[in-house]
């Protein structure tokens, strides 16, 4: 139950015991949301890692190994994320949402990259890429990391280097090292005879014997092929691989084995510590051979990589979920699934479920006037301007445009949020940030709204126009001003009032950060008759775009409130996260005293802070010990918690009133 503390005993006499510091709970962190949408690149159809599926080439070379399709990335700033997923060249809306979550002071987001599910291989739409002959004998093959036309860009450059190892020889001529050595099974060896001859060999095995002589034990090594002299000199060769994908991501592995067995094998290596590269599946088991024993001499330069694609046309709304995944399964599942494996993670965002048909098209950039008149009035100087540049195609999403205009675009549009319900149904420790449809009337809306009765949703409406993202893969002249789901500035808000003042504060009233504009026209009093139906907006004001509601999709008066379902979800995992110490302990008045005293430390701590509404602890909360005896007989112990959280103040009445002299007041 509570760590034994040994006093610091002596001599004989009398010692102070230490204290004893009581079991405490600590508030947990909500501020972590998920993001699944498209990106160019990133973690997708990755082989599975477990007890049954070992690590290193053999990642690679199982054709049999499961695939798993969707990986959650933490990434605490959208630097992170451009080094893993790439920029704002694709067609979704993923890095303009992710990118706005960090601007409002979001600390930590979760990215899934959405695949298609149909291919089972682990390099399909990946780019390949081929290192002709020259530095090795033969030619050598590597992957992309992941699928995607990115792929297409990278660089692979070969090299060798080699280290000069001490060693011995036995009457039979064979080589004796140090068990200290670095030399390994499947190390390659540049061996050199007294006539300056030089040959390679592969270290195939070691063998440990005793020298009786010095008392000592030694590797003796077994070499393919075996040196045709004596050796009098002796240097491990090692691979060096360095790798660009020409946006600037560099990778540099050195001290690679030549061999599948060698423990640095540059298969493995790539497959455990690459971010760019997978070993080709044909090779990965190969030994590679130099060129030439003057290995110092050799370079090689992969040929451009080609096959790599994106294939965005082929996603389909059901790449987002798993339709095998249930809240029993042990395993993570594929898309939105496999956030319920995710440790830290509250809120889900998924900015392109889908796509609306009216904001499908190009996105076109203003004209820009590059010029001046010059500091006096004179003769007007000549003026350039840069024509407009479209920024993309339409959307390449084609499988997830959606029409919410249509009665059967916003049933199907309803259909797909509703999946994302069920899955925050059945885990009951996420909450959905969804979107309002756009282009919708205020009927339209109102019938939108209809469909959903849950505390683990909030809505938020309308899209927004955010600053333009600058497009790097198309030049400095190229950017893009998309509209923003409203979803992804809420998320960012929500991150950064509960970082500044506390999760029980309502997370709204806020100026949403380099946001310029709402992407559709609000007529007046729209806000003002979504906010009873708990669909929170965002509105012009004087300072800028404010979100102005902080309210979930629940009709029930006490799950209203966003801020309440939230300190509610933290209590829930402070205390299933930091109370299993309690679990296998001897029932007794010593483990219910201890149980009473951590679950009120942080409640206590909550009440001070103001999360509360009573007036005192009493009237905030309670915590009840349940032991009877019939409980204790099946091994049972029930702790009764309650609690009264407090509702953020939403109104403040001011009654204007006139005296009989005249005069008007204010009363608050």
């Amino acid at each position: 139950m509570l760590p034994a503390l040994q006093s610091p005993l002596g001599a004989p006499g009398a010692f102070a015991l230490p204290d004893v510091r009581p079991p405490a709970l600590h508030p947990q962190r909500l501020d972590g949301c998920a993001f699944i949408g498209v990106a160019p690149r990133g973690p997708a159809r990755v082989p599975v890692v477990d007890a049954a599926w070992p690590p290193g080439w053999r990642q690679v070379g199982d054709v049999t190994r499961p695939l798993q399709r969707s990986v959650p990335v933490a990434v605490r700033s959208f630097d992170e994320y451009r080094h893993q997923f790439g920029g704002f060249e694709g067609p979704g809306l993923l890095p303009h949402a992710v990118a706005s979550y960090f601007e409002q002071g979001g600390r930590i987001a979760w990215i899934v990259r959405v695949v298609a599910a149909a291919p089972t291989t682990f390099d399909t739409d990946c780019a390949h890429g081929v290192v002709p002959a020259g530095a090795l004998q033969a030619p050598l093959e590597f992957v992309a990391r992941n699928a995607g036309q990115w792929g297409n860009a990278l660089q692979v450059q070969l090299a060798f280097d080699t280290e000069t190892v001490g060693f011995e020889t036995d009457a039979l001529g064979r080589l004796l090292m140090p068990l200290r050595s670095a030399v390994a099974v499947g190390s390659t060896l540049r061996l050199t005879d007294a006539l300056g001859l030089q040959t390679l060999a592969l270290c195939s095995g070691l063998e440990r014997v005793r020298d009786d002589q010095r008392a000592r034990e030694q590797w003796r090594l077994r070499l393919d092929p075996p040196p045709p002299n004596p050796p009098v000199a002796a240097e491990i060769v090692t691979l060096r691989l360095d790798v660009h994908d020409g946006a600037g991501h560099r990778e540099t592995h050195a001290r690679l084995g030549l061999a599948a067995d060698h423990p640095r094998s540059l298969a493995s290596v790539l497959c455990e510590e690459s971010a760019l590269l997978w070993p080709a599946r044909a090779g990965a088991a190969d030994t590679l051979r130099p060129g030439s024993p003057r290995v110092e001499l050799l370079r090689s330069q992969s040929g451009p990589f080609e096959q790599g694609v994106d294939h965005y046309e082929a996603l389909r709304a059901d790449d987002f979920f798993d339709a095998d995944w249930s809240a029993a399964s042990e395993e993570p599942g594929s898309g939105l699934a496999v956030i319920a494996c995710t440790d830290g993670v509250t809120q889900l965002v998924l900015p392109d479920l889908y796509v609306p048909a009216a904001w499908a098209g190009a996105a076109v950039v203003p004209e820009q006037v590059l010029g001046t008149a010059g500091p006096e009035f004179s003769q007007c100087v000549a003026i350039d301007t840069v024509p407009p540049a479209e920024q993309a195609a339409p959307s390449d999403l084609t499988g997830l445009i959606l029409d919410p205009r249509t009665d059967g675009g916003l049933a199907d549009i309803v259909a797909l949020q509703l999946r994302v319900l069920d899955f925050c149904e059945q885990t009951r420790n996420h909450i959905a940030l969804l979107d309002v449809p756009p282009g919708l009337s205020q009927a339209r809306i109102e019938r939108w709204r209809a469909r959903f009765d849950s505390p683990w949703l909030a809505a938020y409406h309308p899209w927004l126009i955010g600053t333009r993202r600058q497009d790097q893969s198309a030049g400095e002249t190229v950017s893009r001003a998309r509209q923003l789901p409203p979803s992804a500035v809420a998320a960012g808000i929500i991150a950064k009032r509960e970082l500044a003042r506390g999760i029980h504060y309502g997370p709204a009233n806020e100026v949403a950060a380099q946001v310029l504009h709402l992407a559709e026209p609000q007529p007046d009093g729209r806000v003002d008759a979504l906010h009873p139906m708990g669909v929170n907006g965002f509105v012009r004001e004087a300072q800028g775009i404010v979100l102005v509601g902080a309210r979930t999709l629940s009709r029930e008066t006490c799950w209203r409130q966003l801020s309440v379902r939230r300190l509610m979800l933290m209590i829930e995992r402070a205390l299933l996260a930091q109370m299993q110490w309690a679990v296998f302990e001897p029932q007794g008045a010593a483990l219910e005293r201890d149980l009473r005293r951590a679950i009120e430390s942080l409640l206590r701590g909550l009440f001070r802070a103001g999360a509360f509404a009573g007036r005192s602890e009493s009237e905030s909360f309670f915590v009840r010990v349940l032991n009877e005896p019939a409980r204790r007989d099946r091994g049972e112990l029930v702790v009764e918690i309650g609690v009264a959280p407090a509702e953020p103040l939403e109104f403040i009445l001011v009654r204007l009133r006139r005296g009989g002299d005249g005069t008007l007041r204010l009363d608050d």
